[in-house]
């Protein structure tokens, strides 16, 4: 089994995406990353400007942010976004404890503001998944600085 597959489940349990969910979505996630990846994040997730778009699913590595779309009416699977962490600038979160939710942004290489809404079960999530957001970009910050 390779790292992508063994860290993939426990991080999306973690995020409390259930298996039926995570069952559909995989494909999608699984020709963008390499199998030598860790996932670090995986949570359902809406767009606070785009309510009615459907449901997303964000997966967060150590290289890369994929974010999976599923439609409302039909429950079409597509792609959203599918980039390198390098490549995305701006990128900032803002945890809510009181609405257990985390507010993520980042600016993708097109140009286009990306901006999804993860609600979490309980405040100690809310304060786990910050703390592997910090740990995945500030790890980038320090490494771009370091170059």
């Amino acid at each position: 089994m390779d790292v992508f597959s063994r860290t993939f489940l426990p991080a999306a349990a973690e995020g409390g995406v259930a298996i039926p969910t995570v069952s559909r979505h995989l494909p999608v996630v699984r020709r963008c990353v390499e199998p030598d990846e860790t996932t670090v994040l995986v949570g359902r997730c809406l767009r606070p400007e785009a309510p009615m778009a459907g449901e997303f699913m964000l997966v967060l590595t150590q290289r890369r942010l994929v974010v999976t779309q599923e439609t409302k009416v039909f429950h079409r699977l597509r792609l959203h976004l599918n980039a390198n962490l390098r490549h995305l600038s701006n990128v900032s979160w803002s945890p809510s404890a009181s609405r257990t939710a985390l507010d993520i942004a980042a600016t993708a290489v097109d140009g286009v503001r990306e901006r999804f809404r993860m609600r979490l079960n309980d405040s100690d999530t809310v304060w786990h998944m910050d703390a592997l957001l910090r740990q995945v970009f500030h790890a980038k910050s320090a490494q771009a600085l370091a170059a």
